[in-house]
């Protein structure tokens, strides 16, 4: 098995990716129609034959045809001899779908719990204040052992915080007001489709993380063709996804090659009206999830669309051409041409307007992960099939993957919901029965019952979701979360 990941050719010799520096991380960049989305396929399929499973979201449908073989044509063969190329090998690769909605692909679920408040806040749009009752609400279910799972476990446990705030904390109250704003978002969210997403079995990332029987590694492909409609429910999906594998995989120091290779399509939808904090803990969690032997690689248009700390952090670039015709996108290109090492034989930011589909502007990281100076490189032709997959074809491949025997049914826990509504129509039989004495509530222990893997990721995942727990200390929410507390 090769070290290597070919590029393409320049100057009469083959680019190459070297393995071991693919956890630097890197950046596909270009205008729409230059080639972006053949050479993401091309890198996901370099990776698999490495062995090492992908993570991508295909946001047009284009990258199913990886499952299927591709064509050879004129056109083609003369690529591959140019480049020098031992030839042209057809193949389709190991592929599972995944869908949020679970039309598409295997369904994806997390629990509320698993997503945390600051990235739910996110997710709903809501204020400071609202972000800070959503945050007690999640206080209240750790300290009483309420399993926070669904949509429903949310809108019964902001109806008894908006009932019990004083009496569960002694000084906060909570505004009715904020709580019916809370109930609305999530009720635009429920129509949008998240009551699929939240809910149980929830994801375990080992199952995106698999080679084929071959030693290919898997291609996880995100159906994101509906999901990209909202703009804020990817981007933190996706961050989300992202802020697991850092929190979940152990250090792995700089291992021969990625353990996963993470590619993360319409890259500028995440840094878009993001706050200060925000971005500074994807910076943060990008640096660091190298170690982890993650590589995280963002596609977008321009440079210019991701923050300068995060770009910095991206030792691989393949940039495809940008067309300058008014100020602010002669400045992209300035952006772009900055962005590499300079090659005295080549005019950078004059050869970017000059590409064609299916060239790019190339520099990787060498020896010692010293970035290599800028070439001009005529890509080479993905192997699997250059557009999408039938209908039909997608979904006999999504009914035999063996994922869906463990996520197509949903299972509906003893959560927070149940235990509230017997809580207050408890309440509400006590307050008909007079005005006997009624013994004061206590706390509940923390049980986790059923749905333990919401809150013992890596433990409850492997013992089962019906195993129960006792915690002796607060479950931290995820990286994200429990940075930007």
């Amino acid at each position: 098995m090769s070290d290597h990941l070919l590029l393409g050719g320049a100057a009469g010799s083959q680019v190459k990716l070297a393995l071991r520096y693919a956890n630097r991380h890197g950046l596909v960049a270009g205008a729409t129609g230059t080639g972006k989305t053949v050479t993401l396929q091309c890198l996901a399929e370099g990776f698999s034959d490495a062995g090492v499973p992908v993570f991508l979201a295909d946001v047009k449908g284009d990258l199913s045809g990886l499952a299927s073989a591709g064509s050879s044509s004129t056109a083609v063969e003369e690529r591959v001899a140019h480049i020098g190329m031992d030839g042209f090998h057809p193949r389709p690769y190991p592929v599972a779908f995944w869908d949020l909605f679970g039309e598409r692909g295997v369904s994806v679920r997390t629990t509320v719990t698993e997503m945390g408040p600051q990235l739910l806040a996110r997710l709903l749009e809501l204020n400071d204040t609202q972000e800070g009752v959503l945050t007690l609400l999640f206080e209240v279910a750790d300290d009483e052992g309420l399993l926070l799972v669904d949509l429903a476990d949310l809108r019964t446990g902001l109806a008894y915080l908006a009932e019990h705030a004083g009496e569960i904390s002694g000084t906060v109250r909570v505004a009715r007001s904020s709580v019916d704003a809370i109930l609305r978002r999530l009720l635009v969210l429920e129509r949008a489709g998240g009551d699929r997403f939240f809910g149980e079995p929830a994801l375990a990332l080992d199952d995106l993380m698999q080679c084929a029987r071959d030693g290919r590694g898997v291609v996880n492909i995100l159906a994101a063709e509906t999901l990209i409609d909202n703009p804020r429910a990817y981007a933190m999906f996706l961050l989300w996804l992202l802020a697991e594998l850092f929190e979940t995989l152990p250090e792995v120091g700089d291992p021969d090659r990625p353990v996963l290779v993470f590619f993360f399509d319409e890259a500028h939808l995440l840094f878009r009206d993001a706050p200060s904090v925000l971005l500074e803990k994807v910076e943060q969690v990008v640096r660091l999830i190298r170690s982890k032997g993650v590589g995280v690689w963002f596609v977008t248009q321009s440079p210019a669309d991701i923050p300068d700390p995060v770009l910095a952090q991206l030792g691989n670039r393949v940039q495809h051409a940008l067309r300058a015709y008014t100020p602010k996108e002669r400045r992209a290109v300035r952006v772009a041409a900055e962005s590499f090492r300079p090659n005295p034989a080549l005019d950078t930011a004059a050869v970017i307007g000059e590409l064609g589909v299916g060239e790019a502007l190339v520099s990787t990281l060498g020896p010692k992960a010293v970035p290599t100076p800028v070439e001009r490189v005529l890509l080479r032709p993905p192997y699997s099939r250059m557009g999408p997959l039938g209908d039909a074809e997608r979904a006999a491949l999504v009914a035999a993957d063996p994922n869906q025997r463990r996520y197509a049914q949903a299972v509906d826990p003893r959560s927070a919901h149940e235990i509230l509504r017997e809580r207050m129509e408890k309440a509400r039989r006590d307050a008909e029965a007079g005005p006997a004495q009624t013994p004061a509530r206590k706390r509940q222990p923390r049980s986790r019952e059923s749905a333990g893997e919401a809150f013992v990721k890596s433990v409850a995942r492997s013992l089962g979701s019906a195993t129960g727990r006792r915690l002796g200390e607060r479950l931290l929410r995820g990286v994200l979360g429990s940075l930007l507390k």
